[in-house]
């Protein structure tokens, strides 16, 4: 099977948005931007086949990173065989969220091997008679009439994202003139050992606003 590599590209945006540290469980901290592991889950909502999977290749911030504190009431146990009594076990627990954000997301459909879905032991695998085509018309007509399979959200269910497709016709803003090295990321998660699913981490920098993610092979995550 034969099959360009065409980037596609998203532009999503949302009041408020929390990429959690994983490194702080109890007080929630977010990134200072979206994660690759986040903006990846954004093409799947809008478009997923078992033949696919996504890979992000670029982010692009366009609203200066701006912060927000909340502060809200949480239930501090796990509902088992008894129920819970709310009163018993309310906490307060801080948040520090995202603020008025804007991203440009780039990504692309990679197709998963024979020997990859028998590692992640799924059951279908893009064949001979699969059309890329395909694929790319059928994300692009969901995309641009906003469609999508669930509800994309900015790291937290609750953080709701709108989003629409970008081609080469549109008009586009520039990133916000920034440079940060955002140090430590999240990338995403391991699932090829469904018993030892591992984090995965990436050295993460912003050059103008823009951040360049490495493929998911590279030498450059973190393990």
């Amino acid at each position: 099977m034969e099959y360009t590599d065409k980037e596609f590209c998203l532009e999503v945006w949302g009041d408020m948005a929390c990429f959690t540290r994983p490194e702080l469980k109890v007080e929630r901290v977010s990134y200072d931007v979206i994660t690759p592991s986040a903006a990846r889950a954004i093409f799947e909502a809008v478009f997923w086949k078992p033949a696919i999977r996504w890979e992000v290749t670029k982010i692009e911030v366009l609203n200066p990173i701006k912060w927000h504190s909340v502060r809200r009431n949480e239930v501090g146990a796990l509902a088992k065989k008894s129920p819970i009594l709310i009163e018993d076990n309310r906490q307060q627990r801080n948040t520090l969220m995202l603020k008025d954000v804007r991203y440009r997301l780039h990504a692309k459909m990679v197709y998963i091997t024979v020997s990859e879905r028998k590692a992640e032991k799924m059951t279908r695998v893009a064949g001979n008679d699969e059309k890329p085509m395909k694929y790319y018309d059928m994300f692009e007509r969901r995309a641009s009439k906003g469609q999508c399979f669930n509800q994309p959200y900015l790291g937290t269910r609750e953080c709701v994202a709108m989003f629409r497709l970008i081609t080469t016709q549109d008009e586009v803003c520039e990133p916000i003139d920034e440079n940060r090295d955002l140090g430590i990321m999240l990338y995403d998660m391991d699932f090829s050992d469904e018993k030892n699913i591992m984090p995965m981490f990436y050295r993460a920098k912003m050059e103008h606003g823009t951040i360049i993610v490495p493929p998911f092979n590279s030498e450059k995550i973190l393990l």
